[in-house]
Order: structure tokens, then sequence, then C-alpha cells
């Protein structure tokens, strides 16, 4: 996908999450939804992962899925991308503005069109899990090489992060403590 570039991979848990993937930071306010279709797929890359390596899931994908289900039902209700209902936003937010949270949402759509917002939803969510898979299955080596470097030395990041993507690189030796 041509979600921004991946900066770091580790497996040491932080808080509630047992690792976690982070991206290069960009100062940018539009996205378009080819990089939104990405972000997605990325999201969904460890639950879909899991199931292809384990045939079993756990709960260690829980706050991807949640990233992914915001953001696909954001890309419908207020960013107009949905095919099926076009260029429009749903939902009337009141927003705390020096907060930038929102503190309530008033449905101004019917109970059809709210079916609609779900399929939607879960057409961008499904389409994204399928890319991921196609993704993983016909990268599993590559997969199964930088699962093997994440055990050996907890974080990858950077060139050798790079070039473990690019097959240009066996793992490093273990650092030491």
């Amino acid at each position: 996908p041509n979600a921004d570039p991946v900066r770091k991979v580790t497996i040491i848990p932080r808080g509630m999450s047992g690792g976690h993937t982070s991206f290069l930071a960009e100062d940018r306010s539009i996205y378009t939804r080819s990089q939104f279709k990405d972000m997605l797929a990325t999201f969904l890359a460890g639950h879909v992962a899991e199931n292809l390596i384990f045939s079993e899931m756990t709960t260690g994908g829980s706050d991807d899925i949640k990233r992914s289900t915001a953001l696909a039902r954001r890309m419908v209700t207020d960013y107009g991308m949905s095919d099926k209902l076009g260029p429009r936003t749903f939902g009337d937010k009141q927003e705390l503005i020096f907060l930038g949270r929102e503190i309530s949402e008033q449905r101004d759509y019917s109970e059809k069109v709210a079916k609609i917002i779900d399929e939607e939803v879960d057409k961008l969510i499904y389409h994204a899990s399928q890319v991921a898979k196609k993704i993983l299955t016909d990268n599993r080596e590559k997969l199964t090489q930088i699962a093997q470097a994440l055990i050996i030395r907890e974080t990858l990041e950077g060139v050798e992060l790079e070039a473990l993507f690019n097959g240009t690189q066996q793992p490093a030796a273990p650092q030491p403590p």
C-alpha cells in the first residue's frame, strides 16, 4: 500500500498494547481516498497476519480494528468518499472546538441511509482486509523473516527495517540488554 512509510515496528508492550507500528509523521491535512484505503489495510494487517499464520485470532488487534472502523466510518460520513452515498456528510456533530473533541452527534438521516452507511463501512473494511491478506500471502516469506527478526531484536526501525522489507539484509544479531 501507499500509506506513509513505516518508521518502527516493535513487539515490546506499551500500556495496553502488545507492540506497535509507528509511521513517519507528515504535516498534512489533506488525504486521498487511496491513502485512507491503504491506511485501512495497514491497520488490519496484524489481525489478518494472525489468522494467516496461526489460523487463530487474538485480542491483540482490537485497537487497530477500532481505528480502521472509525476511519472507514469517517470516510463515508464526513469525507463524502462513498460511491453509493456521494459527496455529503451525515450526522450533525457538536464539538468542543478548543478541546478538539466531539461531544454529541445528532442523526440527520433515515434508518435506510444508516443501513447504507453500515454497508459502505463494511465494504471498505472487507476490501482492506482482502488487500492486507493478498499482500501478506504474496510476501509470506518476508513476513516470516521480519517476525523472526522481531523475536531476536524486539524492535526494528530505520535502515534495518527498510532493508528487511526490501530483502537486501538478513536480520542482525540480538542487541545486548
